[in-house]
């Protein structure tokens, strides 16, 4: 055996350890399974107060400063009475923005399924920085308590948009906004800060501690696009970091970067905003990919179609991603000769993705499908991401942009893409991995209710909101009854609440399911999906250290010409068999 094969191996041997106490083990832990459940733990606390956040919007939307149920406690100046002022609904929409994207997406579908699932699917023991690993979530959770803190200061939580626009943002004295969202300036900076640590971990892991065998055109896909997301995250957030910076200078030491008045422009905080901001749409996008990917394949019975294709379509992709920003600024005076490129691009970036959907439904062409809950909230994911992209194109179409810029075109547009990917591929993934993560399987009943409620609902909620922004109704307005030609819109607004507050009920049949299983499921075997990547060989729930003995991979999990289980690719004697010898030569 090499010297480079030998030191692999020592690196996923288990080691005996003394028992850790129980702060150790459970909250200053270095374990990466444990590290992915805290950051589970946080993203689905943050989920819920950003659905109750839209629930709120969404009923001042449909019966404007009415009461809002459940909410007549909130206290002067956020609400009157139990009724919502406009102030206070341009916080919600700051805030429900700001936790559903940074507080919500990146750390269920990056960072707790990025820590659980790349050290087994490469067959590592842990992370290859568990320290920094546990420094990144704990960094997350300062983040999370600063944002907290931020509805509670004098002033207010921060309204100036989820984007935060100079010069709304640049000056405390234009809107009245104090600390609130300079603390939600800082709570952005840390949690970036937590996600750099974060994407170091992904990428050393990934390239350095895979198994003998293993090599990257052998990865899972999840793993490669854990991978791209992470650099495209790396290259991106900088002029953001620095932008925010500069904002913060001027709220706080009288500087001009963005205030006309003194020779800055505020359109320089939408091109360091938007730069980061279109590939973090991919960065949250490219890891629910990844989940869909897998959980086709395995309920396909049929290996992944065009695997290389796919990681090559996605670095076309992540590149593209940093030429397509100004397409979100085609209303701000743009010179039309520039508008146009952008306008090439944002269009052209669809290719890859096409491809990419079209090797899904080529996996599942006359595939043995089997529809368990994971394998119906891939379909979902796949279905409904398909209807954003389409109406991708059209906001991507600089003459149509203009109509339908700042509508609620757009926010359903939005949805159809992140919550396709979001909640309907983080739900996936949830069913498909949490008997490994937990050592119980849900339970199939509750969870199909539960997809089907969810997928209902939302298209009831969405759908109209197509026709509401092609009807001319603008975000972040908190009265639409104000504007006469809105008023006979009304009803679909009514209609997109009642759908909403449905949806939100649907997700009750989870929690009971989630918290039910946790405590009486069912017992889940190594392998219940019948799967082919490495993850499946380790005990349900894997023990610290995560393999009994060494993996040695002699066939990737997509290498295979019928259905199978990780014990077809992966030897039970690793240092008897002559297929592992092989690999190890």
């Amino acid at each position: 055996m090499s010297d480079a094969v030998q030191a692999k191996v020592a690196e996923v041997v288990p080691h005996v350890h003394e028992e850790p106490s129980f702060w150790r083990r459970y909250v200053f832990s270095t374990d990466h399974k444990v590290i992915a459940k805290q950051y589970l733990t946080l993203g689905l606390l943050w989920a819920l107060a950003g659905g109750l956040m839209a629930y709120m919007m969404r009923w001042q939307l449909a019966w404007p400063e009415t009461p809002v149920p459940l909410f007549r406690w909130v206290p002067e100046p956020f609400m009157y009475d139990g009724a919502m002022g406009p102030e206070f609904y341009n916080a919600l929409v700051t805030l429900h923005g700001t936790i559903m994207v940074f507080f919500v997406a990146m750390p269920v579908l990056l960072a707790a399924f990025g820590n659980f699932l790349i050290p087994l699917m490469v067959g590592a023991q842990d992370m290859a920085f568990p320290r920094l690993n546990m420094l990144s979530v704990w960094v997350f959770a300062l983040a999370s308590l600063v944002l907290f803190v931020s509805f509670f200061v004098p002033g207010g939580a921060a309204s100036a948009g989820w984007t935060g626009y100079p010069p709304l943002s640049a000056r405390v004295e234009y809107t009245g906004v104090g600390w609130g969202l300079n603390l939600w300036l800082l709570a952005l900076a840390l949690e970036f800060a937590s996600f750099l640590m974060g994407g170091i971990n992904f990428l050393t892991t990934a390239i350095n501690l895979r198994a003998p065998g293993l090599s990257m055109f052998r990865l899972p896909l999840f793993v490669w696009m854990q991978m791209i997301a992470a650099v495209l995250f790396m290259l991106s957030v900088g002029p953001l970091i620095a932008g925010a910076i500069m904002l913060l200078m001027d709220r706080l030491l009288g500087t001009t970067f963005y205030l006309p008045a003194g020779g800055g422009d505020p359109l320089l905080w939408q091109h360091l905003f938007w730069f980061f901001g279109h590939p973090e749409v991919y960065v949250i996008l490219l890891p629910g990919l990844g989940i869909v990917l897998e959980i086709i394949a395995v309920f396909s019975r049929k290996p992944v179609f065009a695997y290389r294709g796919i990681i090559y379509a996605t670095i076309i992709a992540g590149i593209l991603s940093f030429i397509v920003w100004a397409h979100h600024q085609f209303i701000s005076g743009i010179d039309p000769r520039l508008a146009m490129p952008f306008s090439v691009t944002t269009i052209l970036i669809s290719v890859p993705f096409a491809f990419v959907i079209f090797a899904m439904i080529a996996t599942l062409w006359k595939g043995s499908i089997h529809l368990t809950t994971p394998m119906l909230f891939a379909l979902g994911t796949l279905a409904n991401f398909i209807l954003g992209g389409v109406t991708g194109i059209f906001n991507g179409s600089a003459p149509v942009d203009i109509y339908i810029h700042d509508t609620y075109f757009v926010v359903a547009h939005f949805h159809y893409t992140l919550f396709s990917i979001t909640v309907l591929g983080g739900f996936a993934g949830l069913y498909y991995w949490f008997p490994k993560m937990f050592g119980r399987l849900l339970h199939e009943t509750l969870g199909k209710v539960h997809f089907w409620l969810t997928i209902v609902f939302f298209n009831s909620a969405f759908i109209p909101m197509h026709f509401v922004g092609v009807g001319g109704m603008m975000r972040r307005i908190a009265n639409p009854l104000q504007y006469e030609f809105l008023q006979p819109l009304q009803p679909l607004n009514v209609w997109i609440t009642v759908s909403v507050i449905l949806l939100l009920l649907s997700q009750i049949p989870f929690v009971v399911n989630f918290v039910w299983s946790l405590v009486a499921g069912v017992q889940a075997e190594r392998n219940p999906w019948r799967a082919n990547t490495l993850e499946w060989s380790a005990p349900s729930p894997p023990p610290h250290g995560n393999f009994e003995t060494v993996p040695v991979v002699y066939r990737g999990p997509y290498e295979y010409s019928l259905p199978g289980s990780v014990q077809d690719w992966l030897p039970q004697d690793c240092e008897a068999s002559p297929r592992a010898a092989a690999a190890r030569a």
